[in-house]
């Protein structure tokens, strides 16, 4: 397997694989539900490992996952080996010291340096290369949540500053503040919103890097999920619209189209719903706990899709296609 390409990530000089890996399957999700399935650690160690053989170094992860357990066990996977990743975490949904998140949001400059000390010793290094806001707190003034972040770059702590799910004029108050080097965006076929909102042109405006997660839909467009049932009863996309009753089947023929012209061209549904992400000019990060996908998405990293491919992929899944919110209410 060829080595995967590597790009600029905003105007700040920070460079990383064009695919990254999201880590946030590999442990429980939030006080303990599970997220997309059960995982197995030794295979999550495995995956890690393997995704640094294969140059896919851009681990995130974030302080929510678990809580904490995430953070914890990429850095057991790092230990020893820190100097060969691009490691990236966030904060901003409120953890308590039970490890419990409160359900709300918290960007006081105090709780973001408790966060920041708090994951430099579950990841067992001495500084993150890039570390996101996770959620804008509305309560707390940007400017100031950011001039703390700062500081941590002063200070030797963090490497680049990001933002996650930032609305287009915060994002720009907040890189008036410090240079933001990557914006980290929900972005598939499947949710094209920040085409829609802005943002993604935004970013680019600015000089700041588009990191897109969950590029294959939560997995929904790797077209292995056929039917509600096929989520296991604590999976947390269960309690997600998007995969609820009537929405479901709407986006299940979506994906079934997806499928029938990834077939024609001999690559799975998910490789090329993950080729459209990168050919759209931006980081993806796609999750995985297991090897064999890891693998075959960066395979993917490796297809080139003409302007006529690109041209179905448009036809199948226009701006607005998909059915039902992204998040439960609670997440918004």
């Amino acid at each position: 397997m060829s080595a995967i390409k590597k790009v600029a990530l905003g105007s700040q000089g920070l460079e990383v694989p064009v695919e990254g890996l999201g880590c946030m399957g590999m442990t429980a999700g939030v006080n303990g539900m599970s997220v997309y399935g059960e995982a197995d650690e030794a295979e999550s160690l495995a995956t890690l490992h393997r995704a640094l053989e294969l140059g896919v170094n851009l681990l995130d992860t974030a302080d929510l996952y678990g809580p904490m357990l995430n953070e914890r066990l990429v850095g057991r996977a790092i230990a020893g080996r820190r100097q060969e990743v691009i490691l990236a975490t966030k904060f901003g949904f409120e953890v308590d010291d039970n490890e419990n998140w409160t359900g709300q949001l918290n960007g006081h400059p105090a709780y973001a340096r408790k966060s920041l000390e708090r994951s430099l010793r579950n990841l067992g290094t001495e500084y993150i290369d890039l570390y996101y806001l996770h959620r804008h707190d509305p309560t707390v003034p940007i400017e100031d949540t950011i001039g703390e972040m700062s500081r941590f770059v002063a200070e030797g702590k963090v490497r680049y500053l990001g933002v996650s799910e930032t609305p287009t004029e915060v994002l720009r108050r907040a890189h008036a503040v410090h240079p933001i080097t990557a914006l980290q965006t929900e972005y598939s076929l499947f949710d094209r919103g920040v085409e829609e909102k802005g943002s993604l042109q935004a970013a680019r405006e600015l000089g700041i890097g588009f990191v897109a997660y969950s590029p294959l839909g939560r997995g929904f467009l790797s077209g292995d999920i056929k039917s509600p049932d096929d989520f296991e009863a604590n999976d947390s996309r269960r309690y997600f619209p998007r995969y609820q009753g009537e929405n479901f089947y709407k986006n299940l023929e979506l994906v079934e189209k997806l499928t029938a012209l990834a077939e024609s061209k001999g690559v799975t549904t998910a490789q090329l719903a993950l080729a459209w992400v990168l050919a759209q000019g931006v980081v993806a990060i796609p999750g995985t706990k297991r090897r064999k996908y890891l693998e075959l998405n960066v395979a993917a990293a490796g297809m080139a899709l003409t302007p006529q491919e690109l041209a179905e992929l448009e036809a199948i899944m226009p701006v607005g296609s998909s059915a039902g919110d992204a998040y439960p209410e609670l997440f918004n």
